[in-house]
């Protein structure tokens, strides 16, 4: 398994998204994701707060047990599901108190990567990293990140940590994939490439539409994500993505590969991205998305599938 730098931690380019345990799996089917993930090579696990009410957070630190230590875990604080009304997740009072209660979730004393779930315009930039600076000095966490931050906010914030002598966020985890392009668009990478951000994708698979199990014109496999979420996986999928995804398909079978390994490849063969974390609630799936990650794509492959996509 390859491995790449995100800020001062060496994470595995697929790692996994642990957002399943606790809201889609129970704690047995997430040891026997974690287990295969470990066997897999994959080292870098993501989870939150928020991700089935702490559950996640749970799951994940009882299935790695004493293997805690071989490593490395990413958590986030902060997101609007978890603050009740009036709390900041920049404020560093929210910050020590949530840290708190993940680590007596995943039972454990530190965490290696910890992320500022949603931007939080109202505190002071500079606030939130002083604070994330004392936990680093303290050891209760070794690296720090923000999710969802927009161009403008990746640059405010360098500019602040810059400003008073802080470690800025190494790395921003946004939605992105071959269907979602917006950090190409929005400004994103651009930033990401001035400040030295490494980017993790989230929803690299589309939740499923992009692993090959969704055709146009055949009814959806009914224990898939995208059935049991009803209307909210409107989102995701309508016929004009999966007449795309054929396309993308052909594509790639004419080269010899499959759709999951072109959507997972269209990531790990990105210069910014640091690691691809997939979810997956089956062992199986883990070592598909593995075996998926190794097509080098070049940028030519990737100038043809923008004019595939393009129709």
């Amino acid at each position: 398994m390859e491995h790449r730098a995100l800020g001062e931690l060496q994470v595995s380019v697929v790692g996994l998204g642990c957002n399943n345990f606790g809201m889609t799996i129970d704690a047995d089917q997430t040891k026997l994701v974690v287990d295969a993930a470990l066997d897999a090579g994959i080292n870098y696990f993501d989870t939150a707060e928020s991700y089935g009410q702490g559950q996640s957070e749970e799951y994940l630190g009882r299935a790695l047990g004493s293997r805690r230590s071989d490593v490395l875990v990413a958590s986030k604080w902060g997101h609007d599901v978890s603050l009740a009304e009036g709390e900041r997740g920049g404020d560093p009072v929210q910050i020590r108190a949530r840290l708190e209660a993940s680590l007596r979730r995943l039972g454990t004393d530190y965490i290696d990567h910890y992320q500022l779930h949603r931007p939080d315009p109202e505190t002071p930039a500079a606030e939130t990293l002083g604070c994330l600076a004392d936990l680093r000095a303290e050891g209760k966490i070794r690296e720090i990140g923000c999710t969802h931050f927009s161009a403008a906010e990746l640059d405010d914030a360098a500019a602040a940590a810059s400003d008073s002598g802080l470690a800025p966020y190494p790395s921003v985890q946004n939605y992105y994939s071959l269907l979602t392009r917006d950090p190409e668009n929005d400004g994103v990478f651009d930033a990401c490439e001035r400040n030295g951000v490494s980017f993790v994708p989230y929803f690299p698979l589309e939740s499923g539409l992009l692993t090959g199990k969704y055709k146009l014109g055949e009814a959806r496999p009914q224990d898939s994500r995208l059935v049991k979420w009803g209307d909210r996986a409107d989102r995701f999928i309508d016929d004009d993505k999966l007449a795309t995804v054929g396309r993308l398909t052909d594509w790639a079978e004419s080269r010899g590969h499959s759709i999951l390994e072109l959507a997972m490849s269209w990531h790990t063969s990105h210069p910014l991205v640091a690691s691809v974390i997939a979810g997956a609630t089956k062992p199986e799936q883990i070592e598909a998305n593995v075996a998926a990650s190794m097509w080098a794509l070049t940028a030519a492959d990737r100038a043809e599938v923008d004019a595939v996509m393009a129709g």
